[in-house]
């Protein structure tokens, strides 16, 4: 953190020059502006011009080219422009040049003040607070999660309105298994950083465990608002797939859990759910193989998967890869989903009902599907801006034994 303090000095040191500067120069300044001033000769010209214009009006009233009256309105204008020009030479006398210097310093503790008070309410101290302690942690030789948790708290102490303070805690409560302070942990979050869906639905996973996998009224609230911000929050659909298999609803579960996937950025939690649904399958008194073969029967779509070269170096090879598989007017939800990863390409697969997201909609029930590849740096299920993307429109739905149907990733996201 020194560091930073002192990167902070030379940064200003530059701008404080630049206040002193005028200091350094103020006598010569000074001094010239008094030399100007004393060898300025222009009241002494503006008065030979009156005293000419004059004696030309004095001459013409001799020859009788004008009347007194004339005389005395031309000799009148004649002061009054004199007078003018003189007033606009006046000059208030010079301050001596030591004049103002207690304002420069003064300019500059403010400047100095300013700037760290808009850095400690705009800047990342907080963030690098955090990064020392798990870099202390990290390092010590008898670090461990319960020191994690220790040095957090004394940091959430300190900088109880940071959201990254409770994003690494509460996650540290919840695997410690100490759900209440978990709870409270997300709540801080929720307050600092709104309703998402994403912390509502962590929210409702706490809870929900807590309560011993039971739907209680809160827990439902918790769920029931999440879904109404995003039908398919992977971490809501997880503990509803979950509540169903607990009570022998296993059909449901696969339901909720095959929907789960396709959001989940996650490879191990998507493992867990993948085999959650095995389990749910064998229940169901249907090898998992024999289930698979059966809805690999039915229509579906071979597709084959690869990059363009020029864009082979726009992300790294762990990025995600989603491949959906969506009807031709864009009414239904995806009808079939599958991830890969970026390092997997060039790639065969086959998009068929094992891969839908509900029995609503499936590749079965369509005869031509349009296909969308897009390829997510983040890891997010939601299209940004800077993915790379390539689709198939028209692709029909049948048999999967003849070639491949070929979507290359040749487009950038805007």
């Amino acid at each position: 953190m020194s560091l930073l303090w002192i990167a902070f000095a030379i940064l200003l040191l530059p701008a404080l020059w630049l206040l002193v500067s005028p200091l350094r120069r103020a006598a010569a300044v000074g001094a010239a502006q008094r030399d100007f001033e004393a060898n300025d000769r222009s009241a002494d010209q503006n008065l030979a011009i009156y005293r000419r214009r004059l004696a030309s009006l004095e001459a013409a009233l001799e020859r009788g080219d004008i009347d007194q009256a004339r005389f005395e309105e031309d000799r009148l204008e004649l002061e009054r422009s004199l007078l003018e020009d003189t007033e606009s030479l006046g000059r208030a006398p010079l301050k001596p040049s030591a004049a103002g210097r207690l304002v420069v310093p003064v300019v500059m503790v403010a400047v100095v003040v300013a700037s760290v008070f808009w850095y400690q309410h705009e800047g990342a101290e907080g963030d690098l607070a955090l990064l020392e302690v798990r870099q202390e942690v990290v390092n010590h030789p008898d670090g461990s999660m319960a020191m994690m948790i220790e040095r957090l708290e004394e940091q959430a102490a300190r900088q109880p309105g940071n959201p990254n303070v409770w994003m690494m805690l509460f996650p540290l409560y919840r695997d410690a298994g100490r759900a209440d302070q978990a709870s409270d942990a997300l709540e801080r979050l929720i307050e600092i950083e709104g309703r998402h869906a994403s912390l509502l639905g962590q929210l409702a996973q706490v809870e929900f465990f807590a309560a011993d996998r039971r739907f209680t009224e809160e827990v439902q609230a918790l769920v029931d608002e999440t879904l109404a911000l995003d039908s398919s929050q992977p971490t809501v659909l997880g503990i509803l797939g979950i509540e169903a298999f607990d009570r022998g609803d296993y059909e449901a579960a696969i339901d909720h859990w095959r929907r789960a996937i396709a959001g989940m950025d996650d490879p191990a939690s998507g493992q867990a759910l993948r085999e959650g649904i095995r389990v749910a399958q064998q229940r169901l008194g249907v090898a998992p193989e024999e289930r698979e073969q059966a809805a690999a029967e039915g229509p579906g779509i071979h597709v084959r998967v690869s990059l363009d070269d020029a864009l082979a170096d726009r992300v790294d090879d762990d990025a995600a890869v989603f491949v959906v598989a969506r009807d031709m007017e864009g009414d239904l939800p995806p009808l079939a989903v599958a991830r890969l990863r970026l390092g997997d390409l060039p790639a065969d697969l086959v998009l068929d009902d094992t891969r839908a997201m509900s029995p609503e909609a499936s590749l079965s029930r369509v005869s031509q599907a349009r296909l969308v590849v897009r390829v997510s740096p983040s890891g997010e299920a939601t299209p940004q801006a800077g993915d790379l993307f390539g689709d198939r429109e028209g692709v029909p739905v049948g048999g999967i034994d003849g070639a491949p149907v070929e979507v290359v990733i040749d487009r950038v996201f805007e």
